[in-house]
């Protein structure tokens, strides 16, 4: 009796043995294809992005576009991804699309802003306030247009630092582009002591632009005049219009240029003065 009881015993532990090591090498394989799914699918996308970079950029199409188009179709692959990798692990597809789709929703309200961001994206694109290498300024920051992703704009500013400012704030805020016109109007002001004789000052301000031929005569031609009769200065308005990339060129060139004609001519520049009477007893 205790003999058929342990042969029994035995009998039952090697089918377990034998259910387990079925089990096991069934979920190995599971395992091995889903990581075999996840690598090729991860190849495939590599090589679908870069043909798709590959077709936009023999189409000329905007810069702007690209980035945007490239960033969306990798989220979507990447999707698609998860689910293939999700369906060869066994999990039911549907019923997984189901779960996501519910999940999705959870998620976007959770994530409204992001969808702001999203949609904030696509107005940028289609209205086309500002393009890849505009040069920009919105919430306080400025720099150059470096990528239109979906949820955000990067800039690299002048120091060379990144920012990544939000699709949504920018399509719902004031943006200036120092880039989209092809000229730009440079103004300064330049203060002299009382005293100076304004024929002389005027002539040496027309003769400095003059002899710049960055500085264009359309749309107006330089303007030089008396703006202001300051505490201690009489204070002259210079405006001119250049070309937008000699804007910074042309302001500190100008500036320098003034300074040195100045002093040549004999020009003083003021210094804040405070007269001071005394009354006698």
């Amino acid at each position: 009796m205790m003999l058929l009881e342990v042969i029994e015993t035995g009998s039952k532990l090697s089918r377990v043995l034998d259910s387990l090591v079925e089990q096991g090498a069934a979920l190995g394989w599971t395992l091995i294809k889903a990581l075999l799914v996840f690598i090729v699918g991860r190849f495939l996308i590599s090589m679908i992005n870069k043909l798709v970079q590959r077709v936009l950029l023999k189409r000329k199409i905007d810069p702007s576009i690209k980035t945007f188009v490239g960033s969306l179709i990798h989220i979507i692959l990447m999707i698609l991804l998860i689910i293939s990798v999700v369906g060869a692990l066994g999990v039911q597809t549907a019923s997984f699309a189901a779960l996501l789709a519910s999940a999705g929703v959870a998620i976007g309200m959770a994530l409204s802003g992001n969808l702001s961001n999203f949609a904030g994206g696509l107005i940028i694109l289609i209205f086309k306030p500002y393009k890849v290498g505009d040069f920009i300024e919105a919430q306080g920051l400025s720099g150059t247009v470096r990528e239109i992703q979906i949820f955000h704009t990067v800039l690299t500013t002048t120091d060379n630092k990144v920012i990544y400012i939000p699709n949504g704030s920018l399509s719902s805020s004031a943006v200036v582009n120092y880039s989209y016109q092809e000229v730009r109007r440079v103004d300064w002001t330049f203060g002299v002591e009382y005293g100076t004789d304004y024929a002389k000052v005027k002539g040496v301000l027309e003769d400095i632009l003059a002899k710049d031929e960055r500085i264009l005569q359309e749309p107006a031609a330089p303007f030089v005049a008396m703006s202001q009769l300051a505490d201690s200065s009489v204070n002259y308005v210079v405006r001119v219009w250049v070309k937008s990339p000699d804007y910074w060129n042309v302001y500190y060139g100008i500036t320098r240029t003034v300074y040195e004609r100045f002093n040549a001519e004999g020009i003083g520049f003021p210094f804040p003065q405070l007269t001071i009477h005394q009354a006698k007893d």
